[in-house]
C-alpha cells in the first residue's frame, strides 16, 4: 500500500470518529497504481495502455455496465433560436438531438450562449431533473412535449416552470464568458426500473437479451452527455475542447461515469454524488451499496449488488473513478447537510486518486485533515469545496465552479 493510502486508514482511526459528520467503518483503499497482478504503475504509459484500461473494465463489467458506441443515426435539428436571451445577455438554442432516423429517441437541448464574445466560448454541459423549463423563468423554454411525456415515467407530473430555477445560475454563469447546456435526463432514460424496455436502452440493446454486465441508466444519461457533446463540436460559438461536464445527486454520479468514459471533457465536476459516485464505499457511511441497489437497481449493472454489504471485497473503490479522470480537472463538492451522501467520504475519494495525478506530474489534494465548511481547497488540477446546508446545487456551488474553470478552460 502507498504511503497516502496508509495515511487515508489512519485518518479514518484519527480524525473521522469526531467529525461532525459522523462515523464510518475503518478501511484501506486498493492503491489505484496497483495492477491487479501485483505489479506497480510506475510511469504514464503504463497506467494509459494498462492500468487504466483494467480500471474501466471493473467499472463497466461490475459497477455501471457496458456502454454501446454512438446512436445509429445520430441527427440534429435546431427547433428554436433568439439573441435575446436574459435581456440580450444571451442566445438561447433549443436543438432536438435525435439517435435514430425515424426521430422515436430524442433528446431536447436547451442552450445559452453568451452574446459578449470574441470567438468560441467554454461551456458547461449537464442533464436535469425536471425538464428544460423546470431549470428558469424563460417562458420561451420549450416544456416537454405530449409524445416526450408519454415515454416518461407512468403518473409522472410536469414540474411549474423555474420549478429548479434555483440551481441553474445562468446570468451568473453567462456573465462569467461561458455557454450552458442542459437537458432532461428522462429524455434519455426515464429514472424508472421497467427492465430496460424504454429510452436508450429499447434503441441501442435491440432485441439481445441483457446479461450482467449490460449497461445501466447511469451510463444512458452519460452516453446521453457524450451525444450532446457530439453536437456541440458542430457549433462555432463553442469550444468543444473545452467543456466541463457537470452533475448533481446520481447525475454527479453520472458526470464522473461520463468523465471516465469520454476524455473528450476537459474538466469533470460532481455535485453531492454520495454513494457510488465520490464517496468512498468501504466508508459504509450514509447511503450503502446495500441500500442504492434495492432503491435504484436500474441505475447499474446487475453485478454490483453482489457486493451490498460487502464493499471490503470490490476489487476498486470510488477513488479509482476520480483517477480515471487523471489528468483532467476534477472538483468535487459536497454539503454539511448532506450526510447521506457521506462529505468526508467524497474529500478522501480526491486524496485517494492523488497518487495519479501525481504520476502525471501534477499536485492534488493529500491532506488528511478535511477542509472546514466553506473553506474551499484548489490543489493542481483537484478542487473540492463542503458547502453550507443541504443536498442541492447553490450559487455558492457555481461561484466555486467558475472560478475553478477559469483556471482551466480561459
Amino acid at each position: 500500500m502507498s504511503k497516502t493510502l496508509r495515511l487515508i486508514a489512519l485518518a479514518i482511526l484519527a480524525v473521522l470518529p469526531i467529525s461532525a459528520f459522523g462515523q464510518a467503518n475503518p478501511y484501506e483503499l486498493p492503491d489505484p497504481l496497483r495492477m491487479e497482478d501485483g505489479r506497480l504503475v510506475r510511469s504514464k504509459r503504463q497506467w494509459i495502455k494498462e492500468r487504466r484500461p483494467e480500471l474501466m473494465e471493473m467499472f463497466r463489467s461490475r459497477m455501471f455496465g457496458r456502454e454501446p458506441g454512438t446512436a445509429p443515426d445520430l441527427h440534429f435539428e435546431v427547433l428554436e433560436e433568439s439573441p435575446d436571451a436574459f435581456g440580450g445577455l444571451a442566445t438561447r438554442r433549443q436543438v432536438k438531438i435525435s439517435f435514430d432516423k425515424d426521430e422515436n429517441y430524442y433528446l431536447v437541448l436547451l442552450m445559452y450562449i453568451p452574446n459578449n464574445r470574441k470567438g468560441p466560448v467554454p461551456a458547461f454541459l449537464g442533464a436535469n431533473f425536471k425538464g428544460n423549463h423546470a431549470t428558469t423563468d424563460d417562458p420561451a423554454v420549450m416544456m416537454p412535449s405530449k409524445e416526450k411525456l408519454a415515454t416518461y415515467q407512468p403518473g409522472y407530473v410536469v414540474p411549474d416552470r423555474n420549478a429548479n430555477g434555483h440551481r441553474w445560475s445562468y446570468e451568473y454563469i453567462l456573465s462569467h464568458g461561458y455557454a450552458v447546456a442542459t437537458f432532461c435526463y428522462h429524455d434519455v432514460d426515464p429514472d424508472y426500473h421497467d427492465g430496460f424496455h424504454n429510452g436508450v436502452h429499447k434503441l441501442m440493446d435491440g432485441d439481445n437479451p441483457r446479461d450482467n454486465e449490460s449497461w445501466g441508466s447511469i451510463s444512458a444519461w452519460a452516453w446521453g452527455l457524450s451525444r450532446c457533446l457530439d453536437y456541440l463540436e458542430t457549433v462555432k460559438a463553442i469550444d468543444s475542447r473545452k467543456v466541463a461536464v457537470i452533475g448533481h445527486s446520481r447525475l454527479g454520479k453520472t458526470s464522473l461515469w461520463a468523465g471516465a468514459t469520454d476524455q473528450r471533457f476537459a474538466l469533470v465536476i460532481s455535485n453531492d454524488s454520495g454513494c457510488s459516485g465520490a464517496a468512498i464505499a468501504r466508508r459504509k457511511h450514509g447511503e450503502t451499496v446495500e441500500a442504492i441497489c434495492r432503491s435504484f437497481p436500474h441505475w447499474f449493472c446487475a453485478n454490483y449488488s453482489s457486493y451490498g454489504g460487502k464493499e471490503e471485497t470490490m476489487p476498486w473503490d470510488q477513488h479509482e473513478l476520480i483517477a480515471l479522470i487523471a489528468p483532467r480537472p476534477v472538483y468535487v463538492a459536497s454539503a454539511s447537510e448532506d450526510d447521506w451522501a457521506d462529505p468526508v467520504g467524497e474529500y478522501f475519494s480526491l486524496v485517494g486518486a492523488a497518487p495519479v495525478y501525481r504520476l502525471f506530474g501534477l499536485d492534488g489534494i493529500t491532506s488528511t485533515t478535511v477542509p472546514e465548511i466553506e473553506n474551499p481547497v484548489v490543489v493542481g488540477r483537484m478542487g473540492h469545496h463542503i458547502r453550507r446546508g443541504a443536498h442541492n446545487v447553490l450559487i455558492y456551488d457555481w461561484e466555486r465552479y467558475v472560478s475553478f474553470a477559469d483556471r482551466f478552460l480561459k
